[in-house]
């Protein structure tokens, strides 16, 4: 077993303390940093750094990206949810490395969507309903994984359906 255990810090972001989510750190007790090309493989990551190696991943409707000695866990809604995932992400990474000899590293991220394709579906009224300022980084949101596409409530039911097709490409599972 590479991982252990971890120790929790919980914080709202220094942006906006009116945010209702939480962001969770997670400090490592051991350097996960040689099992990451092994969990970027297995869990199609979105995003892989070579040096200092880090991947980051969308999963439970969350991006999270694993450092060699940390992780970072967005918007969550309460402690609860950062350990579900924190034990289910802790299985995987110790899953990968002990079953290394059988999966081949992967260097890079995944695909990403293209912003302006997303952009061209949503309605482009910068309405603000959806808590972004304006449809653009709703879009970009909404690229990252960091959004569902049901968060914009002026979308055409037939561009939703557009929309989750289009991310359905890029392993988002919505």
């Amino acid at each position: 077993m590479l991982l252990t255990g971890y120790r929790t810090e919980i914080t709202r972001p220094e942006c906006n303390h009116n945010f209702q989510s939480i962001l969770c750190i997670a400090h490592l007790d051991t350097d996960v940093g040689k099992a990451l090309p092994y969990v970027n493989a297995t869990l199609g990551g979105f995003e892989y750094v070579e040096d200092p190696p880090s991947v980051t991943l969308r999963a439970h409707g969350k991006l999270i990206t694993v450092h060699a000695q940390q992780i970072f866990i967005n918007a969550l809604q309460d402690e609860i949810e950062a350990e579900r995932i924190l034990q289910w992400l802790q299985k995987e990474i110790n899953e990968a490395w002990q079953n290394r000899d059988q999966i081949e590293p992967r260097f890079e991220g995944a695909p990403k969507p293209k912003m302006l394709e997303i952009l061209k579906l949503l309605p482009k009224t910068n309405c603000r309903e959806c808590g972004a300022p304006t449809c653009m980084v709703f879009a970009v949101r909404l690229g990252e994984g960091g959004v569902d596409p049901e968060d914009c409530p002026s979308l055409s039911s037939d561009n939703l359906a557009t929309i989750t097709n289009y991310l359905g490409q890029f392993n988002f599972d919505y």
